[in-house]
């Protein structure tokens, strides 16, 4: 029963974060390796499953506020699915360890661009 809080906590911090447009995967991978000791790969895969209906729901909602950029769309879309093919196809031939500490450097170095990043002003 523990085990099933757990994934309930992991699963409402991740939508959160997800619904805001911070990408869900920040919280749940590390979450789901640390805490549920799960293989890194499976972390990332479980991700991605629960990405797509998190986003899904994230997306109509920024689309009514009118948050989307539409004429970026297309573009956006094609090199993301071109990359994200790439990616799983290394992250699936990538050693764990290594897969691991690439995705930490990845978050230290977001974190760190946010802890300086300048506040943009509203237009």
């Amino acid at each position: 029963m523990t085990d099933v809080w757990l994934y309930l906590a992991i699963g409402l911090l991740a939508g959160a974060v997800s619904g805001m447009g911070l990408g869900g995967g920040a919280v749940m991978i590390p979450a789901l390796t640390l805490l549920a000791g799960m293989e890194q790969q499976a972390a990332q895969s479980l991700n991605l499953v629960v990405f797509i209906p998190t986003a899904a729901v994230a997306l109509v909602v920024h689309v009514r506020n009118g948050s989307v950029e539409r004429g970026f769309l297309l573009r956006t879309i094609l090199v993301g699915l071109a990359f994200a093919a790439a990616g799983s196809f290394l992250a699936l031939r990538l050693d764990a360890l290594w897969l691991r500490r690439i995705f930490g450097v990845f978050l230290f170095a977001v974190g760190v661009s946010e802890l300086f990043r300048k506040e943009e002003q509203e237009s």
